[in-house]
């Protein structure tokens, strides 16, 4: 898709295109019709990743693909622009207050997944930043689009999270492509992992240990 004029989408255009930013020195309020185009580009993205995913049983959730682009879009200016911002946060950064299902968790990742560098500027900037600790909270509930950040997550059973073939099988991928090793070494993780490698272990991840299975897991 073409760059459309429209701060917003052209954020997350070159967000994912070219991985950079261009600085616009204003918000603006976010159309129905951007909202609209955002999510038709999406959705177009979605189709594309779902081609690598190899699954048709997953369907595209507009409305959280929708949110977490304005979450990205929003914490972006946030970083760049934070004068007399305080009062806006709390709109501008909401919570989910969608299902938070596979469908979500893969549609909310095609924006999400950039959120760890932006987190990771805002540190360097501020460690006590309060817009930090708000995206890690995002972060927390859509732990995906966080494998390899070091972010410390509530109690999971890891079994019923990683129930469905298709969200284990890309999970565990982006687990070893990231070097995730804090992911790695919990035990369930570790031994869908293990049997994954198979005679192949050290040609995927020599480094990883081989945790015991009589280990608790988390």
């Amino acid at each position: 898709m073409l760059e459309s004029k429209s701060p917003f989408l052209d954020t997350l255009f070159l967000l994912r295109k070219e991985e950079c930013i261009t600085i616009f020195t204003d918000f603006h309020e976010i159309s129905e019709k951007e909202e609209s185009d955002a999510a038709d580009y999406f959705e177009a993205e979605f189709e594309k990743e779902r081609l690598e995913f190899l699954s048709d049983q997953i369907s595209f959730d507009k409305k959280t693909a929708v949110w977490a682009a304005k979450i990205l879009y929003h914490s972006v200016r946030l970083h760049l622009i934070r004068e007399n911002t305080a009062k806006d946060l709390n709109r501008l950064i909401p919570p989910y207050s969608g299902n938070r299902n596979i469908p979500a968790i893969l549609s909310a990742d095609l924006s999400l997944r950039f959120l760890p560098q932006i987190i990771l500027a805002l540190h360097d900037a501020d460690p006590e930043d309060v817009l930090m600790s708000m995206l890690e909270n995002v972060l927390k509930r859509f732990h995906y689009s966080a494998v390899g950040m070091d972010l410390e997550l509530e109690p999971i059973n890891w079994e019923e999270e990683l129930k469905d073939r298709t969200y284990r099988k890309l999970y565990l991928e982006r687990i070893v492509e990231r070097k995730s090793y804090r992911l790695a070494e919990i035990p369930y993780i570790n031994q869908l992992l293990i049997a994954e490698f198979g005679l192949h272990k050290d040609v995927f991840w020599k480094e990883l240990k081989v945790i015991n299975a009589e280990d608790n897991f988390r």
